[in-house]
């Protein structure tokens, strides 16, 4: 793995990007962080070196004009490869928020599981997660959705208001919840 430098550890109100607005888009849990890291050292020391050699191997043989293990090889590695350097410019920029360590716990930020009702009284609950981490299997919204937006910063009983492909939804904020704070030590 190539070097780079420490990713930021900070607060999300110190870190910006252009203009001064927080740089939303670089935020990433620790569990992210960890995952991406893994991905990274899986590609790079596992899936890499396999694909090189069944590469290698199809090339050996001679005509690669109508060798198909050679083309999906070389088109495979090339995946691989925009991959990692998708890896390595995320880890590199990635400013990394702790949700369990927010202290303003009454106000929906970056790791905030936020449950809100609409307008038809359809409960729902999001948790608010970095853009490449978010998974909406596990009810995770990216930070830059349209919704994830609307919920920034709202504190309970807030009614906000979400553009949606149907029209403006009107929600009002029911609970905010962030995983246990960690002992120190």
């Amino acid at each position: 793995m190539p070097p780079s430098r420490q990713p930021s550890r900070s607060t999300p109100s110190s870190q910006s990007g252009q203009g001064g607005k927080p740089a939303l888009h670089r935020y990433l849990s620790p569990q992210g962080h960890e995952r991406f890291k893994r991905e990274l050292e899986e590609l790079t020391r596992v899936e890499r070196p396999k694909v090189v050699e069944v590469v290698s191997w199809a090339a050996s043989n001679g005509d690669r004009s109508e060798n198909a293990d050679y083309h999906y090889g070389k088109r495979r590695l090339r995946e691989i490869d925009r991959r990692i350097r998708f890896l390595v410019r995320k880890l590199d920029e990635a400013i990394i928020v702790d949700p369990a360590a927010q202290t303003n716990r009454g106000r929906a930020f970056f790791g905030a599981t936020v449950r809100y009702v609409d307008e038809n009284d359809v409960e729902a609950t999001a948790t608010l997660m970095g853009v490449d981490e978010a998974d909406t299997v596990r009810g995770e919204i990216s930070l830059l959705s349209p919704l994830a937006r609307a919920l920034l910063g709202t504190k309970v009983g807030d009614e906000v208001t979400v553009a949606t492909p149907k029209g403006p939804r009107l929600l009002e904020v029911l609970a905010i919840t962030y995983p246990p704070a960690r002992p120190v030590g």
